[in-house]
């Protein structure tokens, strides 16, 4: 049982730690939010359908229920991904990151909806914390600049992942989560192929290398771990626990496009660190 519920939590924090790369191949890529992710979308299909092949992972999908649910939950990962990309142009990577993960706080009250489960005080108590976390790490910003944009962009793009890491939750206890993604895949790429008549695309040959990297490590790898651990954990619990996401963000940002971090961002990521330590105690009792 502890062996298990270990090697659940380093795969969870695993997926996590890929997912965080996000922030930093964003800024790298010199290509419009649309076109990053059509790519991203396109090429992760690929990778994921090799692995599901060598694997022999059933592409079947049982009912016309179920398909409407992947084709919803390819629609809001779609989504989540373009607003957050948009996120991160408008702003930087440890704002876009940041703001994104108010998602746990819109995860806990809108989780009861999708289940039995009713509200946990300490969940809330937590997500509070969470929250005053991310205040404390956004900078300061005005009304008239790009950064308020971004915020609200990252709110919105939050919104977009909760809804579908609740749907998820439901199809992961029927389907493998490698499946899963691959549909996910093919249904935004699909819906982002009429930006290949009106976004720019010119200088995608020079930035495939950043766009492989997003789609395998990223997206293949990250996101199939991440929709993994969804079979162990509560899509809260596992969203508290991911909240260590912006820490990772900052940290690979730091070292790779030297964004320094203010004091107030060591306050505010502590704080955050401190609800994914309390959440894992919790989740393994």
């Amino acid at each position: 049982m502890q062996k298990n519920y270990t090697k659940n939590l380093s795969v969870l924090l695993l997926g996590t730690l890929f997912i965080s790369t996000s922030g930093v191949l964003g800024r790298y890529i010199a290509m419009p939010a649309e076109a990053i992710i059509l790519c991203r979308a396109f090429l992760a299909a690929i990778f994921i359908y090799i692995f599901c092949r060598v694997q022999k992972i059933s592409f079947k999908i049982n009912s016309a229920k179920d398909k409407r649910s992947f084709l919803m939950g390819g629609f809001l990962m779609g989504a989540h991904w373009v607003t957050y990309f948009y996120a991160l142009k408008l702003s930087n990577v440890a704002l876009a990151m940041l703001s994104i993960y108010t998602y746990p706080i819109i995860t806990v009250f809108i989780e009861p909806f999708f289940s039995k489960k009713k509200v946990d005080r300490i969940h809330i108590l937590m997500a509070i914390l969470v929250l005053v976390g991310v205040y404390n790490l956004i900078p300061e910003f005005s009304i008239e600049n790009t950064y308020l944009q971004g915020i609200l962009l990252g709110i919105l793009s939050a919104f977009f992942y909760a809804l579908r890491n609740l749907m998820v939750k439901e199809d992961v206890k029927k389907y493998n989560g490698s499946m899963l993604m691959f549909y996910q895949m093919v249904i935004i790429s699909v819906l982002l192929l009429p930006t290949l008549f009106f976004s720019d695309y010119s200088n995608i040959e020079s930035q495939l290398p950043w766009l492989l990297l997003v789609a395998l490590l990223t997206t293949a790898i990250g996101h199939t771990l991440m929709v993994n651990s969804l079979q162990y954990f509560s899509a809260t619990t596992a969203s508290i626990i991911s909240s260590v996401q912006p820490i990772f963000g900052i940290i690979i940002a730091f070292i790779f496009v030297n964004e320094i971090p203010s004091s107030s961002t060591f306050i505010g990521g502590s704080l955050i660190l401190l609800t994914v330590i309390i959440e894992s105690v919790r989740s393994k009792k």
